[in-house]
């Protein structure tokens, strides 16, 4: 057998520029390190899905092969902006072909390319049969080397040395409720999907009648499909620790061990993908989608549990002493900047319509109103634990939420508590959450903290991204003109495909 050789007359100019890592010298030495190894087992891989988070928690991706891998590693990979661009819907929000696009940066006009660059210790294969497919996350950089100024990974990494530099270092752990369906055979959805406009969502079953919380009988339902995915996930190297049955028909939380920040952010993005992926894969539809329009489906959520380390001592700096419950002054100062800050971010950890559904009295566990409280679920701000092992659980989060803005923003609000930044007394249980969308974003846009947490261009591009959102969702019910509290119609196709 013959195989012709094909002439390339110059290299693939795709792939970011020459040396892009080197000259603005992007890595430390654990990642130069790591891309040495990645170098070493690429003739054992058949692709490469390159990924980055884009602003509404989505993995965003190119598969390569791996000689093109090869070169995106040192190099990066050049991305359309698109992703920037797009509210959920895939409407168009920001204006990239107006001469300001209005978010502050120059490069979004025309919608010329950004460059991805591989983060080589996130490197790892796949488990499954089939072509042997790599999955490692980027760092999205601007074309003259510096950090894009929307990459929710930069902003994570930003304010985590913010506690470095204080001998400190955030632990996160994932606690997160998803629901898994049965397909059904149907039309794609493509039928009225366009641009803003989105198409049917999957014809989908449920996989038991629910309400009978963690009944061993109902995890026999979902066990054909969770049991797989559990030694999936292992095999990744996420830290698993559960997974159970919930209220819903087919709900199932999964909960990992506590992470560093930045860890805790990948793992979740790693996670949600991963999850959709493996089920659709045995004919079953994962959704991350707060509340399905299904009937007698219940809301999910996801809760972030949160501690510090002192780095130095090697002390959880929330345990008032080492056996005893209660917060000490730290974890108290902590909890108080969560409360200061829980109107200003709430965008961040609920970013959907849909979100703010479960955030209403009828849902008895989750919460309506700024406060905290010691081992008690109604609470916004749950604290449990006892001296090593105190920690905060914040219950207001969706499970879609971009996870990158999402704990940077409980992270710099429990900073600003710490180091007694709030300027104003804190709620204290007064105050409610956001009922909506629309009140969310009033309140981030209103915010003097939102800007400084997030920069100027980050703030701006998610106020047009969400204020697309929640004028088309008003749009349609001002036509529709649904009744009753129910999730409708528009909804469910937004986001129950996607997330």
């Amino acid at each position: 057998m013959f195989t012709r050789q094909w002439s390339l007359p110059y290299p693939d100019n795709g792939v970011g520029r020459p040396a892009f890592v080197r000259e603005f010298q992007l890595w430390d030495d654990r990642q130069h390190a790591a891309a040495e190894q990645v170098e070493a087992v690429l003739a054992d891989v058949d692709l490469v899905r390159l990924v980055f988070c884009d602003p509404h928690g989505l993995a965003r991706s190119k598969t390569l092969t791996p000689a093109v891998f090869r070169g995106a590693l040192r190099n990066g990979m050049d991305f359309s902006p698109g992703p920037f661009l797009f509210d959920t819907g895939h409407a168009v929000a920001v204006d990239f072909l107006a001469d300001d696009p209005g978010v502050g940066i120059g490069e979004l006009t025309g919608a010329g390319d950004f460059v991805v660059v591989p983060d080589p210790v996130t490197f790892q294969v796949l488990p499954g049969e089939g072509p042997r497919v790599a999955w490692v996350l980027g760092d999205e950089y601007l074309r003259d080397g510096s950090r894009h100024p929307l990459s929710g990974r930069h902003l994570l990494r930003r304010v985590c040395a913010q506690y470095a530099a204080r001998d400190l270092a955030p632990v996160i752990g994932l606690e997160v409720e998803w629901y898994l369906t049965r397909l059904l055979p149907g039309p794609a959805g493509n039928a009225g999907n366009g641009f803003g406009t989105q198409g049917a969502a999957p014809t989908v079953a449920a996989v038991n009648a629910g309400y009978q919380f963690n009944l061993d009988a109902y995890a026999d339902t979902v066990a054909p499909v969770t049991h797989p995915l559990s030694r999936v996930l292992r095999d990744l190297g996420l830290p698993l620790r559960t997974i159970e049955h919930e209220s819903g028909p087919g709900q199932v939380e999964t909960t990992f061990d506590p992470l560093t920040a930045l860890d805790a952010a990948d793992a979740m993005l790693l996670f949600r993908t991963v999850t959709k992926r493996e089920c659709a894969r045995s004919g079953y539809h994962a959704s991350f989608m707060a509340l399905p329009g299904l009937d007698s489906f219940d809301p999910s959520g996801w809760h972030l549990h949160q501690s510090v380390l002192n780095t130095t001592t090697g002390r959880n700096v929330f345990g008032s002493d080492e056996h005893a419950e209660g917060l000490s002054a730290e974890g108290k100062a902590y909890v108080e900047g969560l409360l200061a800050r829980a109107r200003d971010y709430c965008l961040l950890s609920v970013p959907t319509v849909n979100g703010y559904r479960r955030l209403a009295a009828d849902h008895t566990l989750s919460p309506t109103r700024i406060g905290w409280r010691y081992e008690h679920r109604s609470a916004m701000l749950r604290v449990l634990g006892a001296g090593g092992t105190t920690h905060v659980e914040n219950r207001v989060g969706e499970p879609c939420a971009n996870p990158y803005l999402a704990i940077s923003a409980q992270l710099a609000a429990g900073l600003d508590g710490i180091e007694g930044r709030l300027g104003e007394p804190a709620a204290g249980g007064t105050e409610e959450l956001p009922h909506s969308l629309r009140e969310a974003l009033t309140a981030f846009r209103a915010s003097p903290h939102v800007p400084r947490l997030l920069g100027e261009p980050l703030a701006l591009c998610l106020a047009k991204l969400k204020e697309s959102e929640a004028t088309r969702y008003e749009t349609w019910c001002a036509t529709a003109a649904p009744t009753g509290d129910q999730v409708t119609e528009w909804e469910h196709r937004e986001y129950f495909p996607v997330y």
